[in-house]
């Protein structure tokens, strides 16, 4: 199985009339999920995000190569 990099956001029962609609839904959920938060409050909050969604994922081939990819644009 490869990773998926094509958008993939959907949710139940809801009609989209534009293919960017959900993915935007979920930015502005998961910005609403860091509102009020400090910094540090908010990095706790990506690191427990990261491990339920690695958890629900669970290929370990997946998110090796998820994580490769994340930090490949990161420089030093």
């Amino acid at each position: 199985m490869n990773l998926n990099l094509e958008p993939n956001f959907s949710e139940q029962g809801k009609r989209y009339f534009r293919e960017f609609s959900p993915g935007d839904d979920f930015y502005e959920s998961l910005i609403e999920t860091h509102r009020d938060l400090s910094e540090e409050q908010s990095a706790l909050l990506n690191a427990k995000l990261i491990l339920l969604l690695a958890n629900h994922i669970g290929d370990i081939t997946i998110l090796r190569t998820a994580m490769q990819m994340a930090r490949d644009d990161i420089s030093s």
